[in-house]
């Protein structure tokens, strides 16, 4: 059953990633989508092979701002958080960063490698996301760190 909620969270966020990323002119969203479905399925593909995110030959990727602006509100989110005895607690934080990581993806508006680079930097939080609505409270507090030093190592990689 695990398994078969991983595969719906991801085809759920393949989805949104594909129907609100692009251009508004038509003929600009058709190519932009067709590009991006391509681009999804490979950084999936890929991440379930142990991709990391790499630097732009050394340098940061470029990010947009709304996405810089959804990564600095998830980082808030957990300086902020004080339930880390209570279950209830972290199930409302995994809602609330559940939310923010769909504002990232509604406004995504990166494209190319930089966007590619992205996804192989978000794709692991569906799982630290997941992990923080365990039933068990160290599972819990396990996530909570990892997501924390994840969101933390987004300045490596992006300006």
């Amino acid at each position: 059953m695990k398994n078969s909620f991983k595969l719906l969270l991801t085809i759920v966020i393949i989805a949104v990633i594909t129907i609100s990323c692009g251009e508004t002119a038509k003929k600009k969203q058709e190519e932009h989508n067709s590009v991006k479905k391509e681009t999804v399925k490979k950084t999936v593909d890929t991440h379930e092979k142990d991709s990391e995110i790499q630097l732009n030959d050394g340098k940061l990727w470029s990010a947009n701002y709304e996405t810089t602006r959804g990564i600095l509100n998830m980082q808030q989110l957990l300086n902020t958080f004080s339930g880390e005895d209570s279950l209830e607690a972290y199930a409302t934080l995994k809602s609330n960063l559940e939310k923010e990581f769909g504002t990232i993806i509604t406004e995504c508006t990166m494209e190319g490698e930089s966007h590619n680079q992205l996804h192989n930097f978000l794709v692991p939080m569906k799982d630290l996301f997941n992990n923080l609505g365990s039933s068990d409270l160290t599972t819990c507090k396990k996530s909570f760190k990892t997501l924390e030093k994840h969101l933390a190592s987004y300045s490596s990689y992006f300006e």
